[in-house]
């Protein structure tokens, strides 16, 4: 089996609900999502996926939708300020934790069509959450 992973930088936000801890409070991170994809066989061009493929996906689906945005849970109370504010927010359905987070990233990899078989996010130099098939 082969595999290639890539790794894409982006920013964002987030908080923490029903959490004792300083995650509770708004705060951002430096991420890395690291995307690995697998084949069986190389392609004609002998590789799994053109790691400008990978980049040129996922990029574009971060950049549009987790990049500089405030990640929370959808029933947090912040979000309608933030939403009067014009500030841009992401809303999912739990918190926003960086296991849910490298989850969220997999699911959407699988719907671009990517044969992604692990989803990393490096939420901290020191600290990532996994999600694989």
């Amino acid at each position: 089996m082969y595999s290639v992973a890539k790794r894409i930088d982006f920013c964002y936000g987030h908080r923490l609900l029903d959490y004792d801890g300083v995650c509770r409070h708004l705060h951002g991170h430096n991420a890395v999502a690291e995307i690995e994809v697998d084949a069986a066989a190389l392609d004609g061009r002998n590789m799994v996926v053109d790691f400008r493929d990978i980049k040129r996906v996922v990029k574009a689906w971060l950049d549009e939708h987790l990049d500089h945005k405030m990640i929370l849970r959808q029933d947090d109370p912040m979000v309608p300020m933030l939403q009067s504010l014009g500030e841009p927010v992401f809303l999912i359905d739990s918190n926003p934790t960086a296991e849910r987070l490298a989850r969220l990233i997999f699911e959407t990899c699988r719907q671009l069509q990517l044969p992604v078989v692990c989803v990393t996010l490096w939420e901290t130099p020191t600290s990532w959450a996994s999600y694989r098939a």
